[in-house]
This record gives C-alpha cells, structure tokens and sequence, in this order.
C-alpha cells in the first residue's frame, strides 16, 4: 500500500459520494441509503478555507474527510463524513486523515476541533477517544466530540 494524502478535485466527487454511501451503509446497517444531494460539496471546492482530505492509494480513493471552518463566536473546525473504503480499515488512515485536519488546524491558528459520532459507531468511538477527543455533549442516538489543538505561536504571542 503506497498511501498519499491529498486535496481532492472536483473529479473526485463521484468517488466520494461512493465512499459516503459505503460509510452510511455501515453505520445504519442497511442499503436503504441516500448519497449526497446535486451541489452538496461544491464548497468544498470553491477555494475558501474548507476542503476534502483524500487518501489515495496508487490510483484509488480510499478515503475521504470533510474539513469544513466555522468562524462564529469562536472559530473552531467541524470534521464531517470520515469514511475508510472497508478493505482499508485499521491501518491508521483515518488516523492519518485526523491528522491531517489537526496539522491545518494549527496552520490555520484555530484551537478546536469538532464532530459527531454516532453512538452504533464503536470502532469510530474508540479510534476518536484513543486520539484525544472527548465527549462534549450526548445528542441521543450521536455524540458531539471535541478536541483542544495546540497550536504554533504567532509571533506576536512571543
């Protein structure tokens, strides 16, 4: 496996709709389910502050992060839509995916990081918990979890 992380490109949306799709299967333990709607991550690629991290493995999408920025009464990042195509999983790529997002964080100088995890979701509760996110607030069949990041000085800090 010769993994890379990179940014995605409009021409990788029908692979991420796939890897969503495969995600909401898992989680729901059902096909009855819906991927993303026309436009939904057309954001994502528009060149503001927000992105998707992909791994790539050779020519294959493996995996996929939704990295979104929020900039309300305190700036924070919101991960959303973590996904592990299921040949891939527990080799440390969503580890590296979170990683990732982490470094942008403290790129960007923002402190905290966000998401929400669905109670079902044990493998990604544990994988959450073990890197250092903690439970914010129980939000009945999901979790809201949270994690201060440090971030690098700014020089005026010094």
């Amino acid at each position: 496996m010769s993994l890379t992380l990179a940014k995605a490109e409009k021409k990788d949306i029908n692979r991420i709709n796939d890897l969503f799709i495969e995600m909401l299967q898992n989680i729901y333990n059902t096909n009855q389910v819906n991927g993303y709607s026309d436009g939904a991550l057309n954001r994502f690629f528009d060149g503001r502050d927000e992105w998707i991290c992909i791994a790539v493995d050779g020519e294959n999408i493996v995996a996929f992060l939704s990295i979104e920025v929020h900039h309300e009464d305190k700036d924070y990042i919101y991960l959303d839509d973590l996904s592990v195509t299921k040949q891939y999983r527990n080799n440390g790529i969503g580890t590296k995916l979170i990683g990732k997002a982490e470094a942008y964080a403290n790129e960007i100088n923002v402190h905290t990081i966000c998401f929400h995890v669905e109670k079902s979701n044990i493998a990604a509760l544990r994988l959450y918990e073990r890197l250092g996110y903690v439970i914010y607030e129980d939000q009945g069949n999901r979790y809201l979890m949270i994690k201060n990041v440090h971030t690098k000085p700014n020089s005026s800090d010094r």
